[in-house]
């Protein structure tokens, strides 16, 4: 198999191996917390937190886990630092962990943590690793970011809870909804795989 260059394996994850967009993971706290801007760059950010140094901890030490255990021992890493976040977001911004309920903790299982780990990690050097997981991690950050913009803007007016729209707009309250997350992302995903299609390989 050719070997492809650090620059290869940053990029994918920001539209082609896109993980919310074109692989669909993670959907359950992207779609739960992108009601507004700052809870979706909070989630973003613990994400980027556990992918990033869960990549760095495993791949230094993967060599040494029995096959019997990777999985549990994957898991294990993962959530001491989904521990550390969660306790650090309780601490310091305790209305957006309150905001965030249970979709923080639930880090531990998000296929996208795991599954970089399982995919990526366990398989390719360090270097590639840790390239591959701030690749992944700004992939669903401006995508989870850029759904929490557009829902908070037709929801409420604002964007990061400035008022962006005036007096005289009527908010759209299937926005802040369940449905309205899944009828933005679906716009979303149409939009990218119409210009996939137009444009060629992303």
């Amino acid at each position: 198999m050719k070997k492809r260059s650090l620059f290869y394996e940053f990029k994918k994850g920001l539209v082609a191996e896109n993980p919310v967009l074109i692989m669909l993971l993670g959907l359950c706290s992207t779609l739960a917390v992108s009601n507004k801007a700052i809870n979706s760059l909070s989630m973003a950010l613990a994400v980027f937190f556990v992918l990033f140094f869960s990549s760095l901890i495993i791949g230094l030490i993967k060599n040494i886990i029995p096959d019997q255990v990777r999985i549990p021992s994957f898991i294990l890493v993962i959530a001491t630092f989904v521990t550390l976040a969660d306790l650090f977001m309780k601490a310091k911004f305790p209305a957006i962990s309150k905001a965030l309920g249970p979709y923080i903790p639930l880090i531990v299982v998000n296929c996208i943590i795991l599954g970089r780990q399982e995919a990526f990690v366990s398989k390719n050097s360090l270097a590639a690793s840790l390239m591959d997981a701030i690749g992944m991690s700004l992939g669903y950050l401006w995508v989870i970011v850029l759904l929490g913009m557009v829902r908070e803007l037709l929801g409420f007016g604002t964007i990061f809870g400035v008022r962006v729209l005036g007096s005289w707009f009527k908010p759209w309250l299937v926005m802040v909804l369940p449905p309205g997350s899944f009828i933005t992302l679906g716009i979303f995903v149409g939009v990218l795989n119409w210009l996939r299609s137009k444009g060629g390989k992303a």
